[in-house]
């Protein structure tokens, strides 16, 4: 029996403009996902998949011959999927799952499916990690994205991220804030489709070449930033440079304009997680609007 592990993310700078190479910030989280492989003597995979409340939230038995051959005519979409990815595994690695044995296959959540942390990330990780493939190709193949969801699976570290040309540079750095007891991260009720969000930006983008330089500069900025006022004014100078650029208004202009504080959406606008700067507690406010998932920075971030 083997079991793969890989963390949770939160992008904090260069939402979108990370696809055309701007620097992004990215944290690891607490959250994660886990990846569990036991052998057995039929030709199949018995798969399931944990939720965070120990709850069998999918269930089913895949044969490895229509894995090979990518059929998927019978399935769910969750099904669908998944033979979709280790499909892919199998293209990258034909060795890959062998047909005269199969699998006992059970996925945990540490963190409820629509956070919006990163279950799809963590699952393409962990199994890249079992097929021995290259995590970012086979995420190329199956969802797509920057791939900096796939960095932070592997990093215990905050990180930042850069697509330069061909090369993906990823660096560990040290970010933790010495005002981190006013940093929040709230969840604002629903998921947002992240490739709903890429479409959208690309549809609202031509050259930014002068706003991936802005948040370069904001990126390092935050990084070495020592002051929460600081900090906030960077917020809000990042959600402006987001807000022309995909044409929609600042999360905190939509939903919590009479807040005393800066609020910063993370990944794709308009659901998940946002990040929250306050100098007071921001537990009642965020409550009293039906807000109940409120996460200290500390408890969040690897």
């Amino acid at each position: 029996m083997k079991t793969y592990y890989s963390n949770g993310k939160l992008l904090i700078t260069g939402e979108y403009l990370v696809l055309d190479g701007a620097l992004s910030l990215a944290l690891p989280t607490t959250y994660g996902q886990s990846l569990t492989v036991n052998p057995i003597k039929l030709s199949k995979l018995l798969w399931k998949s944990i939720d965070c409340n120990n709850d069998i939230w999918f269930e089913n038995e895949l044969s490895l011959d229509e894995i090979s051959k990518g059929l998927n005519t019978t399935h769910d979409d969750i099904s669908n999927k998944l033979i979709q990815i280790l499909n892919a595994a199998q293209q990258l690695n034909p060795g890959f799952l062998n047909p005269k044995s199969g699998f006992e296959v059970t996925t945990k959540l540490d963190f409820p499916k629509n956070w919006g942390l990163g279950s799809s990330s963590t699952l393409i990780n962990n199994i890249a990690n079992w097929a021995n493939v290259d995590a970012y190709k086979l995420l190329a193949l199956t969802f797509g994205g920057s791939g900096y969801d796939i960095a932070c699976a592997d990093h215990n570290h905050p990180i930042t991220y850069q697509l330069e040309d061909e090369y993906r540079i990823t660096t560990e750095i040290n970010f933790k804030p010495v005002f981190e007891e006013h940093l929040y991260f709230v969840y604002l009720n629903k998921k947002q489709d992240s490739r709903e969000g890429i479409t959208q930006y690309k549809e609202n983008s031509s050259n930014v070449s002068d706003e991936i330089l802005a948040v370069n500069k904001i990126t390092k900025q935050m990084i070495a930033c020592q002051h929460l006022d600081e900090f906030q004014t960077l917020i809000n100078r990042h959600e402006e440079i987001i807000s022309n650029i995909i044409q929609l208004k600042p999360i905190k202009e939509q939903l919590f304009s009479d807040f005393n504080g800066s609020i910063k959406s993370l990944g794709a606008w308009g659901g998940d997680f946002v990040l929250v700067a306050s100098k007071e507690s921001p537990l009642n406010y965020f409550k009293t609007k039906g807000f109940e998932t409120i996460i200290p920075f500390g408890q969040m971030v690897l």
